[in-house]
């Protein structure tokens, strides 16, 4: 869907209030189509950000796994490796 848009279940340390807004930010700016909506439609959009953003918190702290926490550094280690083999960059 949006590849600004990150998992956030099951990592050590977990997601930060930030974190989940910043994605709660991206899921609304995809639905409406909007990067900056106008200010007719500003506080609806602030509205739908605030709503998505509740609702990803209330998910990721009711979500369970047996799974152990994976590491934030070890999993960032990962993507740049990949992306470094996709785009051919050091």
């Amino acid at each position: 869907m949006c590849r600004n848009i990150k998992t956030l279940f099951n990592f050590d340390p977990p997601a930060t209030p930030e974190e989940v807004r910043a994605a709660s930010l991206q899921f609304v700016r995809k639905l409406s189509g909007f990067t900056r909506p106008s200010s007719a439609n500003e506080a609806a959009f602030e509205l739908a950000v605030e709503r998505v953003t509740e609702a990803a918190s209330e998910l990721l702290a009711s979500l369970v796994t047996k799974a152990p926490p994976r590491d934030r550094e070890i999993v960032a280690a990962r993507a740049r490796e990949r992306n470094a083999f996709r785009f051919g960059r050091d």
